[in-house]
């Protein structure tokens, strides 16, 4: 976009039933910090300069399902993250408040629901 201009921020809005909650969670397993919280709003970052998660109060807030089921809330998007040990990488998210889901596509990749439901990833690449 020609208006964005350096250091303008930009990041994903995520929905959820408490928003600081979600970014507590988030923040202790990125080691990212909560930058700003006011009611209905909380915003995890990288950086000063992001990328920033955004969590949203969403009245009436229904958690996604997965894997997709006909006729309940889809995920519309999940956030992958590359790990370095992924049983460690599980143990640390389960330990946060995250579930691990029963279906498990890949023997590299374990998805995880966070406390409000959303799908995460946690992906051993290989070297």
């Amino acid at each position: 976009m020609k208006s964005r201009t350096g250091g303008m921020w930009w990041g994903t809005t995520i929905e959820a039933p408490d928003p600081s909650a979600l970014a507590s969670f988030y923040s202790e397993l990125l080691g990212w910090p909560v930058g700003h919280e006011e009611p209905g709003t909380a915003v995890v970052a990288a950086s000063p300069q992001g990328p920033f998660l955004v969590f949203q109060r969403a009245e009436g807030y229904r958690a996604p399902v997965w894997p997709p089921v006909d006729g309940r809330q889809r995920p519309m998007m999940h956030l992958d993250f590359q790990v370095g040990d992924l049983d460690e990488a599980v143990a640390e998210a389960v330990a946060l408040g995250a579930t691990v889901s029963d279906s498990q596509p890949q023997d590299n990749v374990r998805v995880l629901l966070d406390p409000a439901g959303h799908p995460f990833c946690l992906c051993l690449d290989g070297e």
